[in-house]
């Protein structure tokens, strides 16, 4: 990759608006910045890790997201999935990846929501009064564009869907079938699949 940028900033390209979207992507460095910006030491930290792992792996919806409960982790023909409540409440299963497995994991071992039942939230808030709710939606976007500042991540309009697009974009990147990648974002429709195609416009690794 060239420093300082995009080769091709400035060269007009046809616009297609049907397959163009305008959500962010992150480059892998970046990406790799903010998964490590949370502190693992603490238990905040391991939640963020394990929240964040969760979005840029499997790009989940923040709704969607905020409603996993511990019990969402199923082992499936001995693999572990995600069970994800997606809209218009459908429901699907998501291989979980090892590094998300394993953070959250982490996560679930330092904490004690999970040892009275699984039928809890699996990111809970730890601030403020505790009334058993998960962290919302909001506080899920919260998160995100509080780590991506923190990373030194200057992206404009970053937030949790622009992890879904980088999630999107990485396994097209390498060479899933389109179709496959529809499934696991849940998208009724293959053309919103392609709007979050932003192989063409991620940041340059230098």
């Amino acid at each position: 990759a060239i420093a300082g940028g995009n080769p091709v900033h400035g060269v007009k390209r046809p616009r297609i608006e049907s397959n163009e979207g305008k959500t962010p992507a992150l480059g892998d460095h970046q990406a790799k910045a903010l998964l490590e910006a949370p502190d693992e030491t603490t238990l905040k930290g391991q939640r963020d890790r394990a929240l964040l792992a969760v979005l840029l792996y499997h790009g989940l919806r923040r709704e969607e997201a905020a409603l996993l409960q511990v019990s969402d982790i199923q082992e499936r023909r001995g693999i572990q999935h995600l069970k994800v409540h997606g809209k218009g409440g459908k429901v699907r299963y998501l291989p979980l990846h090892p590094i998300a497995a394993g953070r959250i994991h982490q996560y679930l071992e330092n904490s004690e929501h999970h040892l009275a039942e699984r039928k809890v939230p699996l990111f809970m808030p730890l601030r403020g009064k505790l009334t058993g709710a998960g962290i919302t939606a909001n506080g899920i976007y919260a998160v995100v564009t509080a780590y991506a500042k923190k990373a030194g991540i200057e992206v404009d309009g970053l937030g949790v869907h622009g992890l879904r697009a980088t999630a999107a974009t990485n396994a097209l990147e390498h060479e899933a079938d389109i179709a496959k990648v529809q499934a696991w974002l849940g998208h009724a429709n293959i053309s919103t699949t392609k709007i979050y195609d932003r192989r063409e416009n991620r940041p340059e690794d230098s």
